[in-house]
């Protein structure tokens, strides 16, 4: 089956499953595995952030949505020479990628017959969801199960290590300049690495908020993920958020390789978070995942 995907998370999960090799499309944010942007076609493009601050993203994307712009490019000839059987996209978000109906119109348009898989989970049991949906569809529903199964033992694991123990109150901070809450999947992962969210929103989508309301939340601890993002700027800018909430342990986490991307790196993720707040129960995170600022 050729197929495509049109944002990271689903990139991962076909490489999860085995399935590399059917995979001839991609988009410029696929990184992972590395070589998915270089063995591949990159079918969406996008405006290279690198260099710009928090604030004039936030400022470009929110002026690009209110001028009925787009984030995204869709090479659509490229697409179309692929002609791929199954697109994987999502309307999860428009600031992640392109929606399923703007894809399913580009397809009308060119009279490519693929079909659209819409990756939307908003809670991590969801995001376990998509994997068994993108292994049903490909026709290795029994190896998407078994994967799924695998990353469901690490979660209990990591639920029984931390059994019994005090829950520290987390805020996670999506993004900082303006400081947004935590959402989506996010809370569950910091329920089940035994914690409590604080100024957050599970199951919803995360919104813009203040400091003031992050501190009033009286987190014991911070995580800073900012959405798009690596440990190095992820780091740098959880700086800044120790100095908008003194006094409070402020920790920076790869973000895009475990917090903010809904696929199996979900589950290392959680592991990272645990043994950040539960440090007698587990070995101290890998210094590439995660690093405590103040």
């Amino acid at each position: 089956m050729r197929l495509v995907s049109l944002l990271p998370s689903a990139t991962e999960i076909v490489y999860a499953l085995g399935l590399g090799d059917q995979l001839v499309g991609v988009t410029f944010e696929c990184d992972e595995p590395p070589t998915a942007r270089l063995e591949k076609t990159v079918v969406v493009g996008g405006r290279d952030t690198r260099g710009m601050t928090p604030a004039e993203i936030d400022e470009y994307v929110k002026g690009q949505l209110a001028a009925g712009g787009d984030l995204y490019t869709l090479h659509a000839g490229a697409l179309a020479g692929l002609d791929p059987e199954l697109i994987l996209t999502q309307d999860l978000c428009r600031v992640c990628a392109l929606p399923s109906g703007q894809v399913s119109d580009a397809l009308d348009h060119l009279g490519c017959r693929a079909d659209v898989l819409s990756l939307d989970p908003y809670t991590l049991d969801e995001v376990l969801g998509t994997i068994l949906a993108i292994g049903e569809r490909t026709g290795v529903r029994e190896r998407a199960e078994r994967l799924v199964a695998g990353l469901r033992g690490r979660l209990d694991a990591v639920a029984a290590a931390v059994a019994g123990r005090p829950r520290p109150r987390v805020a996670v901070v999506e993004w900082v300049d303006p400081p947004f809450t935590a959402g989506h999947w996010v809370p569950d992962m910091v329920a089940v690495a035994g914690g409590e969210p604080v100024a957050a929103r599970p199951g919803a989508k995360s919104v813009q908020t203040t400091w003031a309301e992050f501190a009033a939340a009286a987190p014991d601890l911070v995580l800073v993920t900012p959405c798009g993002f690596h440990l190095e700027p992820a780091a740098e800018q959880a700086r800044a958020v120790a100095r908008h909430l003194p006094g409070v342990p402020v920790w920076a986490l790869d973000a895009d390789a475990l917090v903010v991307r809904p696929g199996p790196r979900l589950v290392d993720g959680v592991e990272v978070i645990a043994a950040i707040l539960h440090p007698g129960a587990f070995p101290p995170p890998a210094a590439t995942a995660a690093v405590r600022v103040s």
